[in-house]
């Protein structure tokens, strides 16, 4: 895991800003029904960038006894989440790509977006509860990491066609996110 100070995060931003991962979906249309194609390695990114965001956070407020109860949420959500992507994980086996059309996959892909947005949430709470009990830096930093998932989770939900006026516009790219988060 990165340290995600923010001369790391311009750092990475710079870097990722040329950056071209691989294709994270298809989508095509035949006689009216369209169908999605989704790369099962983004997916699983995103997934990783969930636990790895749950994970820089914890770290930062462990230092806070007083931030126990939204540790105890951010902890929830990433056991959940950490379950979801296993199951995916297991059932993808070495396959390449899914078709999101399937309701078993989409199932399963539907149970991360809604795990890595409860990530989000109990983030972003923390961050809200803190108040004045993080220094600058740490605060600093657990807005990176907050805003680096929050353009993850817009991302996906753009992947899958799902929108939602609930997440403010990425302030960053997919690929900047994803370095902000440690995953390559």
């Amino acid at each position: 895991m990165k340290n995600l100070s923010r001369r790391n995060f311009l750092r990475s931003s710079a870097l990722g800003v040329g950056a071209i991962g691989l294709a994270a979906c298809t989508s095509s249309t035949t006689n009216g029904v369209t169908t999605i194609t989704l790369n099962v390695t983004k997916v699983k990114d995103y997934g990783q960038a969930g636990l790895n965001a749950a994970a820089t956070v914890a770290s930062f407020l462990s230092a806070y006894p007083a931030l126990s109860l939204y540790m105890a949420a951010i902890t929830v959500a990433d056991t959940a989440l950490s379950g979801a992507l296993t199951a995916f994980s297991d059932a993808a086996g070495s396959t390449l790509t899914i078709s999101y059309n399937d309701t078993n996959w989409k199932t399963r892909v539907d149970s991360i977006l809604a795990d890595i947005e409860q990530v989000g949430n109990s983030i972003e709470a923390a961050i809200s509860g803190a108040g004045t009990s993080l220094s600058a830096s740490v605060l600093a930093d657990a807005k990176t990491a907050s805003s680096a998932l929050d353009t993850i989770i817009s991302v996906f939900r753009g992947l899958l066609g799902v929108s939602s006026a609930a997440r403010a516009t990425p302030s960053m790219t997919e690929a900047q996110a994803l370095a902000v988060l440690g995953v390559s």
